[in-house]
This record gives C-alpha cells, sequence and structure tokens, in this order.
C-alpha cells in the first residue's frame, strides 16, 4: 500500500505530512489509515510530533480546560484534535501532567485512559524535571478537594499521591528532578505545614470529643445503676420489671454506657499516637471515624434511656404531651449531631 511507501530518511506520508505541518493532509491520512496504528506510534513518529509542539508556548484551550478540569471541554477537544495531547505549556507541561498536578481526577483518568498505550505521553517531564508524581506530591496553593480540615485533607492528598503512583509506569518512581529530589521527598518536603495542621486539629478534636464522651459514660453508668421503681422486697427483681418503658431505659443507658467508652478509648487512642505520614490515609481516619459515630450513638442512646426514664414520671393521660416536649429538648443534640455529620461524610467517602 502507498501508506507504507519510505524515503531515504525512513518516513511515510505520515511523518512528512506532521514534519512540514500540513494539518489537512495529516487529518486524511489519519482518518484514512487509523486502523494502521504502527503507522502513528513508532519513535520517529513521536519524536516529530514532539518537535512539531515544542513552539506552542502559549496556553492553549485544551491546557487550560485541563488545568482547570473542564472535563466537557477537554472530551470535545480530544474528540476532534487527537494530537492536542502534545501540546505543552511554558513550563513544558502537557494537559496530561496538568491534571495530576491541579488534582484533577476525572480530567486525569481521561486523558490516562485515552492516551495510556503512548508511554511517551505518560512519562513526559517539565523544565523542572518534574514527572507526574512529583507534581502530583506537591501540596497546590489553592485546595481542591474543598475540605476545612487539615487531617482529612492530607489523607486526601495521600489518596491523590497514591493514585497516581498507581498509574505510572514503575521506571518513574525513583526519578529525581532538577532539584534532586524523589517524587516522595517533595510530598514530605510540600506537606510539612499541613501535616502539623492535621496533628493540631486531631488533638484539639479528640480532646473535646473525649471530655463529652467521658460525661456521656459518667451519666449513662448513674443510669444503668439506678433502677426505677426499686425492688421487690429481698429478691433483687425490678418492680417495673417487664414494662417496655423500664426494658427501654435499661437497654439505652447500657447502650449509651458501652459505645461512650468505646468513644473515649479512641479519642485516647488520638491523642496518645505518635503520627506519622503514612497514619493519615487509614489508621488515624479509622480512629476517628469510630470515636466519632460511636459518640454520635451513645449520645441518641442516652437521649433514649432519659425519655423512657421519665415516661415513668408521667400519666398516661399526659404521654402525648411528653412526646412532644421530649421531641423539642431532643432538638438541639439533633442539630449538633447534624452539624457534625458531614465529618463523618468527609471520613467515608473518596473521590478516586
Amino acid at each position: 500500500m502507498a501508506i507504507h511507501q519510505e524515503d531515504v530518511e525512513k518516513k511515510n506520508a505520515v511523518l512528512l505530512a506532521v514534519e512540514h505541518k500540513h494539518p489537512r493532509t495529516y487529518k486524511l491520512l489519519r482518518e484514512k489509515y487509523s486502523s494502521y496504528q504502527s503507522i502513528f506510534q513508532n519513535d520517529l513518529y513521536s519524536k516529530l510530533i514532539d518537535d512539531f509542539f515544542t513552539g506552542m508556548k502559549e496556553s492553549t484551550p485544551f491546557l487550560i480546560a485541563a488545568k482547570m478540569g473542564v472535563l466537557e471541554i477537554v472530551q470535545g477537544i480530544m474528540r476532534h484534535h487527537p494530537m492536542a495531547i502534545h501540546q505543552k505549556d511554558v513550563d513544558n507541561k502537557n494537559a496530561l501532567l496538568l491534571a495530576a498536578e491541579h488534582k484533577h481526577q476525572k480530567t486525569y483518568k481521561l486523558l490516562l485512559n485515552k492516551y495510556s498505550s503512548r508511554h511517551r505521553v505518560v512519562e513526559k517531564v517539565d523544565n523542572n524535571g518534574n514527572t507526574a508524581l512529583h507534581l502530583a506530591a506537591t501540596l497546590g496553593k489553592k485546595q481542591q478537594w474543598g475540605i476545612s480540615s487539615a487531617a482529612i485533607q492530607m489523607q486526601w492528598e495521600i489518596k491523590w499521591y497514591n493514585f497516581i503512583k498507581s498509574s505510572v509506569p514503575t521506571n518513574l518512581l525513583p526519578v529525581r528532578n532538577n532539584e534532586g529530589k524523589t517524587s516522595m521527598e517533595v510530598f514530605e518536603e510540600t506537606h510539612e505545614g499541613i501535616i502539623k495542621d492535621g496533628v493540631k486539629w486531631l488533638n484539639s478534636t479528640s480532646e473535646s470529643c473525649s471530655v463529652v464522651a467521658a460525661l456521656i459514660a459518667s451519666v449513662a453508668y448513674a443510669s444503668a445503676a439506678t433502677v426505677p421503681g426499686g425492688y421487690k422486697g429481698d429478691s433483687g427483681i425490678p418492680i417495673l420489671k417487664g414494662d417496655p418503658s423500664f426494658d427501654t431505659f435499661i437497654i439505652a443507658s447500657l447502650v449509651a454506657l458501652c459505645f461512650s467508652l468505646t468513644s473515649l478509648t479512641m479519642f485516647l487512642s488520638i491523642l496518645t499516637t505518635n503520627y506519622t505520614i503514612h497514619d493519615f490515609l487509614h489508621k488515624l481516619p479509622t480512629k476517628l471515624l469510630l470515636g466519632l459515630t460511636t459518640l454520635f450513638i451513645s449520645i441518641g442512646a442516652m437521649l433514649v434511656s432519659f425519655c423512657a426514664g421519665h415516661f415513668f414520671n408521667i400519666g398516661d393521660r399526659n404521654r402525648n404531651t411528653g412526646l412532644s416536649v421530649f421531641a423539642i429538648i431532643c432538638l438541639p443534640v439533633s442539630a449538633y449531631v447534624l452539624t457534625q455529620f458531614h465529618l463523618l461524610i468527609s471520613l467515608v467517602k473518596a473521590p478516586f
């Protein structure tokens, strides 16, 4: 076939169209011979493509969209101009590097799936010798995850770094940039401040929650040790045994006691932990998640115990009124739980 004809320099029609910058000819050949992937994937072709885009130093719409994470624009440009992946900005960063640097997960996945077979695209470095992994390890000035807590932000930063690490060739892992730093060294250096903030936030949160858990535990213990109505003579059998309100009171008091002690243990464990970077990924978030979950359960159980205990003092005629009063009393505590519920969502939810 004519497409396989080469000149004395081993260049076929596709290579010549790229070299001499004839986009219409190149587009025609690519559409006509798209099934011949070997023509578009040899080293000489890749070098010519790189040379073609070397002079393109201004940010293009494709690069801006990748940097800002505008997925629709990236998809549209890729569909009509698949060679846009070779565009580079003034720092010699292509769209894949920009998506990794600015932590746009969907954009990065799209580019990676589209160009994963072209290792030259994934293995590109910028003017400072930074790979995609170096850029992913850098803590940006603008927070991408929309999280206020430094500790949870740190967890997501580690997840992003590990995600990029799993997506690049293994030969990029030990690569050092122009400053002689590996990606992990860059990560540790740029995240030093947020680690300190995360430790401070964890200690502050754990101290506050441990005080609440201790108070609930003391109240729950007193409730569990107190039997409403007393006992039948010397038999030790509660007088109100079998009453639904009594059974609810006893069970709720026991649940509040057990879960508050569990919560207190989790928060004390966080306070006595010597933190490392990797602890922010699973160990510390898991303890915090368990501590908050058990604390909220103990608060709910304490309220149920409180309401059930007071049902004995309310006559049958006033029970409907009592229910309304108990519901109003529970509102402030419920509001507090709802305001803190976003912490649980942040701990459980992951972006990738």
